[in-house]
């Protein structure tokens, strides 16, 4: 028995944000029924190369734990199929643009109508409100609007995107908290209610302690690259064979560092012996740290600090990542049979519970894999009604 075992999901969202959130809830064992649209499917679908098999692999990294029922929206004949869809499930969650769901006849209002306890969840770019709202939310461009690319990159460089879909992923986060949240509320009231995430409210809330700072001085924090703006040494350093990271947060351990790194004699300095004092003196401390870095290999680096006390760690590639040991032997690296690819590795979900795992079961569906069984099974048709729409266009059946 997992945690969500029994919620059914009714999911009409594609890309990254929504998928990303329903593929978590259906690691936490709640059925996901995937709507897509019959002649394509999800966008991510054609994100490539690579493919393996003819699935992308981009598709394939956020839509396992579900099943897929291949549906054209639009088709007179799928409104009666999705009311009765509405009225089996726990949970909708849609990310079209604003107004796009009242158009389809699927808006909260309509919802609910059919179904008073379920949980309507909205995901868009820049909210249903505002001057913003019709603004498209792609993750690009909600970066750039969220302040997290002025403060991402090389101090003399352009503003940098986060290496992956930050914007589309902690919205996903975010949209997983909030159904959590309203379906322990409806435990208690029995009563569903409508559930907003702005990817630009998700990703606006990482800011923490850079806005903290511009609310504290009246001036925006600029771009470190990979320095921290209140400690010194907690950046990036290359060694003689690849990149670490050293995190020196507090007196203590710089006198650590120092001692085991051969920088004693600065240890006392009076430049660097405080945490302010390294702040403030940043330019001249880190090429002296840089220097003694670089006459050694990475992984000398990382035995001999890791055994001193001192935070640090390589940069691994996303290679070394998805062949670690220790990621595998906690479970992070497991492999799901999928019908035409065969195994298909991928990164577990993170959370682990003593009582009731999580995880999946369930490899990424092909387009339309199960859009017989939901429809017979959940939607009451007989296999001779889902032959005349897949004859007539309405359905993809795999």
């Amino acid at each position: 028995m997992k945690p969500l075992s029994g919620v059914r999901v009714l999911d009409l969202t594609r890309v990254v944000s929504g998928p990303f959130c329903t593929m978590q809830l259906g690691d936490m064992g709640a059925d996901i029924i995937k709507i897509e649209e019959p002649e394509k499917g999800d966008d991510t679908r054609a994100f490539g190369p690579p493919f393996l098999e003819g699935e992308a692999a981009y598709y394939l990294s956020i839509n396992r734990s579900k099943r897929s029922c291949a549906i054209n929206l639009k088709a007179a004949e799928a409104q009666p199929i999705l009311r009765r869809l509405v009225e089996a499930s726990d949970v909708l969650i849609e990310n079209f643009r604003p107004g796009t769901a009242e158009r389809l006849g699927l808006g909260y209002e309509e919802v609910r109508t059919w179904n008073p306890r379920i949980i309507y969840c909205s995901i868009s770019g820049f909210g249903s409100s505002g001057p913003e709202r019709d603004r498209p939310g792609y993750d690009l461009v909600v970066q750039g609007a969220s302040g997290i690319m002025d403060i991402t990159g090389a101090a003399d460089g352009p503003p940098t995107k986060v290496g992956t879909s930050i914007a589309d992923l902690v919205t996903g986060l975010y949209a997983t908290q909030g159904l959590l949240l309203a379906l322990m509320a409806r435990g208690t009231s029995g009563r569903g209610q409508k559930l907003e995430i702005a990817m630009i409210d998700a990703v606006a809330a990482l800011l923490t302690f850079n806005a903290s700072i511009f609310y504290a001085t009246g001036a925006s924090p600029k771009r470190r690259g990979n320095a921290h703006p209140t400690i010194v040494p907690y950046e990036t350093f290359e060694a003689s064979d690849g990149w670490i990271n050293i995190a020196v947060a507090n007196d203590a351990l710089w006198h650590k560092f120092c001692a085991c790194s051969g920088l004693s004699a600065i240890a006392s300095d009076p430049r660097f012996a405080t945490a302010p004092a390294r702040v403030e003196n940043r330019k001249a401390l880190v090429p002296l740290i840089a220097a003694r870095i670089a006459t050694r290999a990475r992984a000398d680096w990382v035995r001999v600090l890791g055994d001193a006390g001192v935070p640090c760690g390589e940069i691994r590639s996303v290679g070394e990542v998805c062949t670690n040991e220790a990621l595998r032997e906690r479970g992070m690296l497991v492999s799901l049979p999928h019908p035409t690819i065969g195994p298909l590795p991928m990164i577990n979900t993170p959370i682990h519970l003593a009582q009731t795992p999580v995880g999946p079961e369930l490899a990424p569906p092909l387009l339309g894999e199960h859009t017989r069984e939901i429809l017979t099974g959940i939607a009451g048709l007989t296999n001779e009604q889902v032959d005349r729409l897949r004859e007539a266009a309405v359905i993809t059946c795999a």
